[in-house]
């Protein structure tokens, strides 16, 4: 499967790259398979996702879904994002083959550890 023109948007202009200064929420997991690390921060007004800024280390795809999450879960409540799916986070970065899914798995697996941790 080629990559589409969505995919390789988000690689070449990922959309809120970087780290959010003091978050309210954060999370940094890594695929222990093939060793891509997603790190999430957000900032969280009244329930709902204000920011999110991501740093991807690993495969385009993990850079892609990074990028394709903070999007996704711009405006959301806390209870939204606890349930976004990866293939939403896939088919927002451009849809992905198969053998790279594991990419938006990382990034939803990411977003909840870092809600988890802000309603702890």
């Amino acid at each position: 499967m080629p990559y589409s023109e969505t995919f390789k948007d988000h690689l070449l202009n990922p959309r809120n790259a970087g780290e959010l200064d003091a978050p309210d929420a954060s999370a940094e997991l890594t695929n222990p398979v093939c060793g891509d690390r997603l790190r999430l921060t957000l900032r969280i007004r009244e329930g709902r996702v204000a920011e999110a800024r991501f740093l991807a280390y690993g495969c385009p795809p993990t850079i892609a879904c990074g990028s394709a999450l903070t999007e996704l879960v711009a405006g959301r409540t806390l209870a939204e994002c606890l349930t976004l799916e990866r293939r939403e986070v896939a088919r927002a970065a451009g849809g992905l083959p198969a053998r790279r899914q594991h990419a938006a798995a990382l990034a939803v697996e990411t977003l909840r550890t870092a809600v988890e941790r802000f309603s702890a």
